[in-house]
């Protein structure tokens, strides 16, 4: 038997749009109902509200005018009022047909906000569905505050549709437009309306404001709901509207349910809308957050890969992703492997091994390494290192005041003798150098020549990255070269100077060219 096809309703460029700072330009939202017609292929788009502003007119005649050239029209809908034919002349000068009627349902926004009775309400109702179908448009009507309705005043929500179930009206749309509803009262609530009323057709709009969007949708499909409203993002006045990401998941792998949406499309119209909009996308945000495809425990990354042991039905390239495995503290050598992998590096046991007691190092410094950095941290641990650590760096104090010269005081372990000095450079990183050959001058051994230094920072590196610094040097007739890796450039730097010192001292000098960085 073939499944029942859930309905999706994108509201993203009406109700959207009312989350505060959010205001796209025409041109986004043209581009944003092609991206969730043409790419997402949502069934119906809610595009404004009339009597807006000239602004939104000219918005919506521009969305019209595409729709039409492409065949869409019928899937375009703007929001309309109570208020004889001043919303239908706004929709119908703007070139749409299809209106949703903002309707009372509930007894106090008819009583205190409109001061009408039930009979009075539903008699305005008629005369604008009437003027509506004259014109040739299409009307689904919105139940406002239908879910405080059905707390509190049932018996409103039954007159108004017993009154108004035989109208020429396509959908009676049912929202939580508080976000007061728990997942029970969704589904009790759904459940009554649909079996007191078999042959309409109903949608369910859930608002978030108790973090039960998701869950209520999730009742209210269960309790026979045809469609759903939801929007890119979850964006939506308060705390916004149900997601389409997450409801979309929901309705295939829980309910076992089918929609239209292309799963595929949906994380590159969420970034892009994300652009749009100016509206971060948390990084735990399900389905489209940065950090969702990414396993950080290196047991999870040693799991996938001997059984798909960590996986669940949210595949990530199910939604035009890809599974990462976080490089930090809490890395394993698995996740390692994994990330090598991707980059095409191979390396033995043994410097695997390195490797990883180097990133676990640099994640004390900061939480997650990126792949992007995972090159640069192969060649610090395998590149010109020493195993013979006869000088070590104890402590180093940089100073750098506006007006004042750079100084630096280091203090080390020269085969197990302490000096300290303190020595003012042009830099901070000069002030470090002639403190430390303050202390060579002292002891009469021999400094080298710095001949060129470079700092690299990683492909697409956020300003915490770590850099590497590359400093090539000349000493007794030799050029070679040493890096060092920090997330500060003058302490990577001062890694390098670390790494040349051990390599003079020990005179393990390399006599060969080093290729450069991958």
């Amino acid at each position: 038997m073939e499944k029942r096809k859930i309905e999706i309703m994108d509201t993203t460029l009406r109700d959207g749009e009312q989350t505060s700072g959010v205001s796209f330009a025409a041109e986004e939202k043209v581009s944003i109902v092609r991206l969730l017609i043409e790419e997402l292929n949502v069934d119906r788009v809610e595009i404004a509200s009339a009597r807006v502003s000239e602004g939104e007119f000219k918005s919506v005649q521009k969305i019209a005018r595409w729709a039409k050239s492409h065949g869409y029209l019928d899937r375009i809908e703007i929001l309309g009022f109570i208020d004889g034919t001043e919303s239908l002349d706004w929709i119908t000068n703007a070139g749409c047909k299809v209106v949703n009627l903002l309707c009372k349902g509930s007894e106090k926004h008819c009583t205190f906000q409109l001061r009408k009775t039930v009979q009075q309400h539903v008699t305005d109702i008629k005369k604008v569905i009437a003027d509506a179908k004259n014109r040739g448009m299409n009307v689904n009507i919105y139940l406002e505050d239908w879910s405080n309705g059905m707390r509190d005043s049932q018996h409103y929500v039954f007159d108004m549709m017993d009154e108004l179930q035989h109208e020429p009206i396509d959908r009676f749309m049912l929202p939580d437009t508080l976000g007061i509803l728990n997942p029970d009262e969704a589904r009790i609530f759904c459940q009554t309306m649909i079996e007191r009323y078999p042959d309409l057709h109903f949608d369910f709009h859930a608002h978030n404001d108790y973090d039960l969007a998701v869950a209520n949708v999730f009742e209210a499909v269960k309790a026979g709901i045809d469609g759903v409203h939801v929007t890119v993002n979850g964006l939506g006045e308060r705390a916004g509207n149900a997601p389409i990401t997450s409801v979309v998941a929901v309705i295939h792998d829980q309910l076992k349910l089918q929609t239209n949406i292309a799963e595929d499309k949906l994380y590159h119209v969420s970034k892009i809308v994300e652009s749009y909009s100016g509206i971060r996308i948390p990084n735990n945000k399900p389905i489209i957050g940065d950090n969702v495809f990414t396993q950080v425990a290196g047991v999870h990354a040693d799991g996938d890969k001997k059984k798909n042991l960590y996986f669940n039905d949210l595949m990530p390239e199910r939604f035009g992703r890809s599974r990462e495995y976080a490089l930090g503290k809490n890395s394993g050598k698995a996740n390692i492997v994994k990330n090598l992998e991707a980059l095409g590096i191979e390396v033995d046991d043994e410097s695997v091994k390195k490797i990883t007691e180097r990133i676990i190092e640099l994640g004390d410094k900061k939480e997650l390494v990126s792949p992007d950095e995972l090159p640069y941290i192969v060649s610090d641990v395998l590149k010109n290192g020493t195993d013979n650590q006869d000088i070590q760096m104890l402590n180093y104090s940089l100073t750098l005041t506006n007006g004042m010269r750079p100084t630096a005081t280091v203090k080390v372990s020269i085969k197990g003798e302490v000096y300290q000095q303190t020595a003012a450079g042009e830099g901070q990183y000069h002030a470090f150098s002639k403190a430390m050959f303050k202390i060579y001058r002292d002891l009469k051994k021999p400094t080298p020549e710095l001949l060129d230094y470079v700092v690299v920072i990683p492909p697409g590196g956020q300003t915490n990255a770590y850099v590497q610094t590359i400093i090539t040097w000349k000493f007794d007739g030799k050029i070679f070269k040493t890096r060092g890796l920090d997330a500060d450039q003058t302490a990577a730097a001062i890694k390098a100077t670390m790494k040349m010192l051990n390599m003079i001292e020990s005179g393990n000098i390399p006599t060969i060219n080093y290729m450069q960085l991958p």
